[in-house]
């Protein structure tokens, strides 16, 4: 017999990581220290990148990640 399938409530948070070589470690980053904390993470989206810049150099790249998870029953 197969499973009933439940609905579900989902939470989604904005985080922003950090990264001295990329965007996308930055967003690595981000997801996976999120996930050290979270559970049943679901998905993760991209919503801006940028750079810290200093005296004219790219100094770090920032990513802002939704990340979306389900609350538990």
């Amino acid at each position: 017999m197969a499973k009933k399938s439940k609905d579900g409530v989902y939470r989604v948070i904005d985080v922003i990581g950090t990264s001295k070589t990329s965007w996308e470690e930055a967003a690595r980053n981000a997801v996976e220290t999120a996930s050290r904390t979270l559970r049943d993470l679901r998905v993760a989206e991209v919503t801006q990148m940028d750079m810290k810049v200093e005296n004219g150099k790219v100094a770090a790249f920032r990513t802002r990640v939704q990340l979306s998870f389900k609350y538990e029953d």
